[in-house]
């Protein structure tokens, strides 16, 4: 050994330098790539140890045999397996960043325990906040931003105003524009949340903030996380934010404009798509399943719209994926576009902007004008402001939000087709960080790498030009529903048919694997009949789910009555005179002139309807 050491000594000293250099720097890059390659849980497990004890086996081999080239001063092989272990120190330190990078995105994806509410003290645009105004807050003592945090706003800001309390948001913003109330205490949110209502459409505009306040805070029942693995079926609810910021913050509240559930089954690489109208009416879980549209359980939490629809389609809920679709200029961006057939307009809506038979939205700050964003009808190649454009337009399509609902679809889908073709080092980083800011799921990180298989076999599809996916379709049939709230506004909401929601939960219950898909026996095909897939829900319309109290203003006792007995209600009357406060002067004597409770209110929820009859003759 003695005489080893001696020849050893004896070789050139900067190939002795060279050898021990490169020894230490592999052995330290090598550890950095193991704990990097460990992390990689779910993802091609026997290669991946494979290849690291081949990597250990080199490092020994490289050492051992080394040693004995520089004894006896052969430097040729000495030379060149240096050479390839220093190709394989940049392989583990850039493969380790790669991955560590990948990780971080990921790991920023999760849910946190601890959400951010906010709070705004508003006033109309025109009016200057005083201390003699009446100010507006939600009764509802459980509603954090709208109660809870208003009162520590209160407080902080040392404000004397009288309070006048209302049942909901929407009471409180038909109080501030009808100048009922000076200001009002409202979520942070409320711009992007009530914007698409009829009433509300220049809202950002309309008004003013006065006050903020925000506080983190930890999320109450946070059980909703999962470690489900994505190699079985499940299913994910999809929540599309439409922030006003190209991040998504973590917000406790937000607008719920976009609800789509879906099933995936990666043993079939199939999917079905449920586009939930953002208007459709039901019972709110978080509310003691008190009706509203189903897009306000948006203002109390992710928690709370899963239960809502849980509630409504008896499907457990696996995950959740919340997106930032301001967020998709950015990720379409990186993507260097998305390919979509973008649908033709069939409506003539008045925006003050004429559109020429083209798709054209507001741009990604919202803005109209020089910033107007067209988009010609057909196949092509969508950039990041027009992919949005497209994800928001709604008014130049006759059926509305159900549009909007597939242009959605149709965007996030070719979203995930073109992020397989990532090549390139520095556009799989912008995409990254593009994802990472703009969505955030309920996934913890293994299940996230477990999709690793689904995406091997996608890849395979689309190489062999098959379908990287197979997305069933859905439609749920709604029909118009105005519903009457506290305040006696009447609000313009969606009612749906029983059946065609029975139909949809089915095929998706088929998908997950739950229930057996019926077989066909037979087929008919005509040349003369244009053929059309078949789309779970579509076209049914039995088992309408909800109905609303009808107006007996100006009409007869026995028009009531026969209404009453027709829908099993207990109905009574009484008349009044013009001294009383039910009195209606605008109506003939012997004639309903008001009702309680008012028309629009959900029929489910009357028993005994009163009807207040006029019973004084009318002074001309």
């Amino acid at each position: 050994m003695k005489h080893l050491k001696r020849k050893f000594k004896r070789s050139k000293p900067i190939a002795r330098i060279v050898y021990f250099l490169v020894i230490t720097i592999y052995i330290i890059s090598y550890a950095f790539f193991v704990k990097s390659i460990v992390s990689l849980t779910g993802i091609e497990t026997l290669l991946r140890y494979i290849l690291l004890i081949l990597f250990a086996l080199y490092i020994i081999m490289y050492a051992f045999i080394n040693f004995f080239k520089l004894c006896v001063r052969k430097y040729k092989h000495f030379i060149i397996t240096s050479v390839i272990s220093v190709i394989l120190i940049i392989i583990f330190i850039f493969s380790s960043s790669i991955i560590d990078l990948l990780l971080g995105k990921i790991s920023s994806l999760t849910n946190s325990n601890n959400s951010k509410y906010t709070t705004y003290l508003v006033t109309l645009s025109n009016e200057k906040y005083d201390k003699n105004m009446v100010l507006g807050m939600v009764s509802d003592e459980d509603d954090y931003e709208g109660n809870i945090l208003a009162k520590k706003l209160i407080k902080r800001e040392k404000i004397k105003n009288e309070i006048k309390e209302f049942k909901s948001e929407l009471d409180l913003l038909y109080a501030l524009y009808d100048k009922e109330v000076g200001g009002i205490f409202i979520s942070g949110s409320y711009i992007s949340r009530y914007s698409n209502e009829v009433d509300f459409t220049n809202i950002a505009t309309d008004t003013k903030k006065v006050f903020e306040i925000s506080e983190k805070k930890k999320i109450k029942n946070n059980d909703y996380s999962s470690n489900k693995s994505l190699n079985e079926p499940f299913t994910a609810l999809i929540l599309g934010v439409d922030s006003e910021t190209d991040e998504l913050n973590d917000d406790a509240a937000f607008n719920g404009d976009t609800i789509i559930l879906a099933t995936f089954n990666p043993k079939t690489l199939s999917a079905t798509l449920f586009s939930i109208p953002r208007d459709t009416y039901v019972p709110i879980a978080c509310k003691g399943k008190a009706y509203n549209k189903i897009n306000s359980s948006a203002a109390y939490g992710t928690k709370c719209v899963t239960d809502t629809i849980e509630n409504l389609t008896g499907i457990n809920i696996d995950y959740y994926v919340k997106i930032n679709f301001k967020g998709v200029v950015d990720l379409v961006e990186a993507l260097k576009g998305i390919t979509v057939d973008v649908e033709k307009p069939d409506f003539n809506f008045n925006q003050g902007v004429n559109c020429n038979g083209k798709v054209c939205e507001q741009n990604s700050d919202r803005l109209w004008g020089s910033h107007t964003v067209y988009i010609e009808p057909g196949v092509q190649n969508l950039n990041g402001e027009q992919a949005l454009a497209y994800s928001r337009c709604r008014h130049l399509y006759a059926i509305s939000d159900l549009a909007r609902n597939k242009h959605q679809q149709d965007v996030i889908m070719a979203i995930a087709k073109k992020m397989l073709t990532i090549r390139s080092y520095n556009q799989f980083e912008k995409v990254l960080n593009a994802v990472s800011k703009n969505i955030s799921t309920n996934m913890s990180s293994d299940s996230i790498l477990s999709a690793y298989q689904i995406l091997k076999k996608m890849v395979g599809n689309m190489l062999s030009d098959e379908d990287f996916i197979n997305i069933q379709k859905t439609y749920l049939e709604v029909y118009n529903l105005n519903v009457t709230l506290s305040s006696g506004r009447v609000s313009s909401a969606l009612g749906y048919y029983e059946d065609s929601l029975k139909d949809i939960v089915k095929t998706m219950n088929i998908n997950l694997g739950k229930e057996n898909s019926e077989v066909i026996k037979s087929f008919s095909y005509s040349i003369n009949e244009t053929y059309e897939p078949y789309i779970a829900g579509k076209g049914i319309t039995t088992g309408a789910t909800n109905s609303t109290l009808a107006s007996f203003i100006g009409k007869t006792r026995d028009e009531a009555q026969n209404y009453c007995d027709k829908n099993d209600l207990n109905c009574s009357f009484s008349y009044v005179d013009s001294q009383s406060d039910k009195y209606n002067a605008s109506v003939d004597t012997d004639l309903i002139g008001s009702q309680n409770p008012p028309a629009g209110t959900l029929l489910r929820g009357v028993s005994s309807p009163h009807f207040y009859i006029n019973g004084e003759v009318l002074n001309d």
